[in-house]
């Protein structure tokens, strides 16, 4: 045991105050005289009714905090705002900075010596990992795992990837109503997260391998009894990284960022990460640049096997070896010396792991595809960057060039998108705007534009999309994403017009829209922006303070930018 803790500070006093500390924890059972010494466990649980994929904590937590007292500790639980994707509006996105600022206040300003991260949803994790990052006390990250896969009409269905598929479907009559229905009731078969390599089952695969999470435990399905003996292994090994002051910062290093980043296209993952890592890694002092993200993925082979890049799902990831053998299989791009959660390094986490089903984790000899999963691209329509999941994409539009039809809002688009006058031809380029971080405000997953209904019932299965808002990781599709700066801020986007050519080159990495440079800076000079909705409230903090996409959409008071701005402040512990 350390001979100091942090709650010491709070339990270890002889005046009142300390008394007073220490016959709070009575109301839980415990006698004030063993109290002192022993190390204190938050446990920061986001589970609501408004969130099904994280609602199997209720049976988790008990388990938890078993393993923490088996290894000596005293678990207290305490909650955070629930960022269910589905539910929340506009987006789970406006509130993952809220979320991480909640987080790091409640490790600030109670007596916590180490916590258990709960996370099952897309931007619970990234915004757990901010607030570890920033508090730096003894964290680990636990995961309640994707949903059981639903039947339909006799077919194994993912439930987002396999939505989209059958919403087009739906949109051009070729399912009825009843159909439709039968569909509903058989998407979401179980709580638990998202069941195909969508960004929930992005994030937690690249927690592992950052080493924020026990090996193997972030793909173990929802409903099987080995997550319940991982959350008791969870709760004894917070209590042994408290004792070996092993702290977020110590993990969560350049070369752990440069891993999760190679990982993310070796699995074919969710572009939101791209924003997730950036933030996360600025939380630590850690720039990643977009052309540095684009150099690390061109080297990866695309090995896992999962929708919507691939075949199967996250069930099957797990069964075919998990995360360890997916490390294993992709060592030579990776630094296997990585410290992680363990204690040990990445390369001794799993050095005794298998490759079960070589289907479903590809060897690079029999890679998806090799390199260029995920590219960053600039020009003089993305002066800043913006992303496109080229693994997702048609071959066919990775360089083309063709006329916009801009929509100015998400409304707009849909409320025109199916009708049969749209001036649309398949060599369109589909631009939507004001649908960035200040422009709604909170990015939401917009960007993939429903294909018009008028080419979808002539056969055209895809389209080149571009827009300043985010897609959901189940997506597909050429839909070039995060566009920087975005409209709302004067970004190129917003000048762009009807008829304007507009070229994608992904070889050259290259976005551009060919107008005369005089003719663009002539029609920015001219913009003015939009009037926000939002004169109150944290809606109006995130306007005011969250950074492009390039940058992670943190907020600018959030990302140190010294070593001093990195300091975890403790609170004066005295009489409230």
């Amino acid at each position: 045991m350390t001979t100091s803790l942090r709650s010491d500070r709070w339990f270890a006093r002889g005046d009142e105050m300390g008394l007073r500390h220490r016959a709070l924890l009575t109301v839980h059972g415990y006698d004030p005289e063993t109290v002192v010494g022993k190390p204190i466990i938050g446990i920061c649980n986001p589970t609501s009714d408004y969130n099904p994929c994280e609602i199997g904590f209720r049976e988790l937590v008990p388990l938890i905090k078993r393993g923490v007292v088996e290894a000596g500790g005293i678990p207290l639980e305490f909650p955070t705002m629930a960022l269910g994707e589905d539910l929340l509006k506009p987006s789970a996105m406006l509130y993952r900075n809220l979320v991480a600022m909640d987080i790091e206040e409640s490790l600030r300003g109670y007596p916590v010596d180490g916590v258990v991260l709960l996370t099952n949803c897309d931007k619970t994790t990234p915004a757990q990992l901010m607030a570890a990052a920033s508090a730096n006390l003894p964290a680990l990250q636990f995961n309640a795992g994707p949903k059981a896969a639903g039947y339909f009409r006799n077919e194994t269905i993912s439930s987002g990837t396999d939505l989209w598929r059958y919403w087009d479907e739906y949109r051009q009559g070729r399912m009825d109503q009843a159909e439709w229905k039968r569909f509903e009731a058989c998407l979401f078969c179980s709580s638990g997260s998202c069941n195909e390599m969508g960004t929930t089952s992005t994030m937690t695969l690249l927690s592992e391998t950052l080493g924020m999470m026990l090996p193997g435990s972030s793909t173990i399905p929802a409903h099987d009894s080995r997550r319940s003996q991982a959350a008791v292994a969870v709760g004894r090994r917070i209590v042994g990284m408290v004792q070996e002051e092993l702290r977020p910062r110590q993990i969560l290093t350049a070369a752990a960022f440069a891993n999760a980043v190679r990982m993310l296209a070796i699995i074919g993952g969710s572009t939101n990460a791209i924003l997730h890592l950036i933030a996360i890694a600025g939380r630590c002092g850690i720039t990643l640049a977009l052309e540095q993200i684009d150099e690390l993925s061109r080297g990866a082979p695309l090995l896992a096997n999962l929708k919507p890049a691939g075949r199967y799902l996250m069930a099957d990831l797990d069964r075919a070896g998990g995360a360890p053998a997916l490390i294993k299989e992709a060592a030579a791009w990776l630094d296997l010396e990585t410290l992680t959660c363990t204690g040990r390094r990445l390369g001794e986490n799993v050095a005794h792991a298998h490759r079960f089903d070589p289907d479903v984790i590809r060897s690079p000899e029999s890679a998806l595809g090799q390199g260029g999963a995920l590219v960053a691209l600039r020009g003089n329509l993305v002066p800043r960057g913006a992303v496109l999941k080229a693994a997702a994409a048609d071959p066919a539009l990775l360089n083309h060039t063709g006329p916009a039809l801009v929509f100015d809002t998400y409304g707009e688009m849909l409320a025109r998108i199916d009708r049969d006058d749209l001036p649309v031809t398949p060599q369109h380029v589909l631009v939507l705007r004001n649908s960035g971080p200040k422009g709604v405000p909170g990015m939401p997953e917009w960007g993939q534009i429903p294909l018009p209904l008028k080419l979808l019932k002539q056969g055209v299965r895809d389209m080149v999309r571009i827009s300043d808002a985010r897609m959901s990781g189940t997506s597909y599709g050429t839909v070039v994403l995060h566009a920087a700066p975005e409209s709302a801020a004067g970004g190129p986007l917003a000048v762009v017009r009807d008829g304007d050519l507009i070229r994608l080159d992904v070889t050259a990495r290259r976005l551009d829209l060919l107008v005369d440079e005089d003719e663009l800076a002539a029609r920015l000079a001219a913009w003015s922006p939009p009037p926000t909705r939002h004169l109150r409230g944290y809606p109006r903090l995130y306007i005011e303070h969250v950074l492009q996409a390039d940058e992670g959409c943190d907020f600018d008071f959030l990302r140190p930018q010294s070593a001093e701005a990195m300091a975890f402040v403790e609170p004066e512990v005295g009489r409230s």
